[in-house]
């Protein structure tokens, strides 16, 4: 899942890239990602690109002056910016994995497309995205905009596993599955130690690490194109989907933790005290 390094790099590429340039056609070919019918993607044609940029993992496409096409990539989405399309005929509906396609005045332009059968990419069209896009109307602060203090509050206002809570979108935007993982390894914390019982000490830490690592992904994605993100996401990752090489801090083997639709990777020597963690659903696991 695009989380909130990619879709700042996203935005970044969008803005030298798009902005400026005028729509010529906005294309839905599956009327299950476009979420909202006011405005009409007719609406957009002759209207200039006029920003980009994010709430969370969401990315804001600016156009006109009142008009934002806001878009979550959710698990399997990505967007594919072309210099060029193959056919000028507009899409069909059904056309594989494109969702949405959007055509600009210079020829170039991006379509928005989601792998896989399970569909959740999810597009609006709305001219207030704070208000009108459920999911980022409930957004907490952004991970890359909080103070220690209130990153402090906003940890201990829910009483969980600290993934769990890291990962919450209303608790804290921007940060997902795998970004969580480098930020729990880096701060050298289990995955499941609960925030109710986390020292001052323990959360300074936990937000430091949080800095470090958004902040370093930031750096590495902006100014990659969107082709090129994917790779060096995982180019940079320390124990997130690395199961079974080696921990870059210690050497020893990275662990996972499968859940029914996702999993978790860690290094026990860094993180857990050397102690794995049960690698069973609802089990009890090692804090």
């Amino acid at each position: 899942m695009p989380e909130l390094p990619e879709v700042e790099a996203l935005a970044a590429y969008l803005r030298e890239r798009a902005v400026g340039h005028t729509v010529q056609r906005l294309e839905v070919a599956s009327f299950s990602a476009l979420k909202t019918y006011d405005p009409a993607p007719s609406a957009l044609t002759g209207l200039p690109i006029s920003s980009a940029g994010r709430h969370g993992k969401f990315l804001d496409i600016g156009v006109g002056p009142e008009v934002h096409l806001v878009v979550h990539l959710a698990r399997a989405g990505w967007l594919h910016y072309r210099d060029s399309f193959k056919s000028p005929a507009p899409l069909k509906p059904g056309s594989g994995p494109i969702a949405i396609r959007m055509r600009l005045d210079d020829g170039s332009g991006f379509d928005l497309t989601e792998a896989g059968t399970q569909k959740s990419l999810a597009a609006y069209l709305v001219r207030d995205p704070l208000t009108e896009v459920p999911g980022v109307s409930r957004l907490g602060p952004d991970a890359l905009a909080i103070g220690r203090d209130e990153f402090a509050t906003v940890i201990r206002s829910r009483n969980g596993q600290v993934k769990g809570v890291l990962t919450d979108q209303e608790v804290l935007a921007g940060i997902g599955n795998a970004y969580s993982d480098e930020i729990l390894h880096v701060a050298k914390m289990s995955p499941f130690a609960l925030t109710g019982k986390l020292t001052d000490e323990q959360i300074t830490t936990l937000y430091e690490a949080m800095r470090e690592v958004e902040t370093d992904a930031v750096r590495r994605s902006v100014g990659q194109k969107a082709a090129e993100l994917k790779g060096e996401k995982r180019a940079g990752m320390r124990v997130h989907a690395r199961t079974g090489l080696p921990c870059p801090v210690c050497g020893d083997t990275v662990r996972e933790v499968s859940f029914a639709d996702k999993s978790l990777q860690y290094c026990a020597t860094c993180q857990t005290g050397g102690k794995p963690l049960a690698d069973r659903r609802l089990s009890k696991l090692v804090r």
